[in-house]
């Protein structure tokens, strides 16, 4: 390769990671951080039957938001694709499928959150004449939210764990700026997802160290774009162009 071409290749690469990472940024607060404070009505007493109706256009806004935000996860695998294929091809399409994974279930999410409004409106049009009967079906609404969006949270914290794996392993990044964020997505994953798929509260605590991994990894990338010095592994580059 020429090195004009060389040069070329680093500038399209700087490009590509300079949208990343406003991408990235974008996927933060539009998708995991915003909408929960505007749900947060939902969760804290007395309780989405209660609060939700009292709040609708705002769990409406923070339902796309859902949307747009999970969307950039998807913008961010398309984004790097020519880039990470060099590398490996592999996780570049684990990349792109566990992003549209978390995309499809944050739907279902959303769904789950439109019908605990749907059913906070039909309890406050009620009064306190059905009161016991709403309440038993907010369980079963409740509960099938809560296990739909730990499903998704679990699907997004791999999808994060992967992105960092790749910036790690390839060097596109700081490698100790890949790391944090590797460890900040275990934290998140053990802390949060599993802990609440297998019935325990989740210790958000844990999930904590992400966040600022995430910012710093969005602003690097913003400043530098993403380092194709290190060539990929011979093995790597063999199978990535045979793809």
């Amino acid at each position: 390769m020429s090195s004009e071409s060389m040069i070329e290749q680093r500038e399209a690469s700087n490009c590509a990671g300079r949208l990343i990472g406003i991408l990235l940024l974008a996927h933060l607060t539009g998708g995991l951080v915003v909408p929960f404070i505007m749900l947060h009505p939902l969760v804290s007493p007395p309780g989405f039957l209660v609060s939700a109706a009292g709040v609708a256009t705002q769990v409406r806004a923070a339902v796309l938001l859902f949307f747009v935000g999970s969307a950039m996860a998807i913008a961010v695998a398309s984004a790097g694709w020519h880039v990470f294929r060099r590398y490996s091809s592999a996780m570049a399409l684990w990349l792109v499928a566990l992003a549209v994974a978390a995309f499809s279930l944050q739907a279902v999410d959303n769904a789950h959150i439109l019908s605990m409004l749907s059913l906070s409106q039909e309890y406050v049009s009620a009064g306190a004449a059905k009161a016991e009967l709403f309440q038993g079906v907010a369980l079963v609404v409740g509960a099938a939210r809560k296990w739909s969006h730990y499903t998704f949270l679990l699907t997004v914290g791999c999808w994060i764990l992967l992105l960092f794996t790749l910036l790690y392993r390839f060097r596109l990044v700081p490698r100790p700026l890949a790391a944090f964020g590797m460890i900040g997505a275990v934290l998140q994953i053990a802390g949060v997802s599993l802990r609440g798929l297998l019935g325990y509260s989740p210790e958000v605590r844990l999930a904590m160290p992400l966040a600022p991994a995430y910012v710093l990894l969005a602003v690097w990338l913003m400043v530098k774009g993403l380092d194709v010095r290190h060539r990929p592994l011979e093995g790597e580059e063999h199978g990535a162009a045979s793809a």
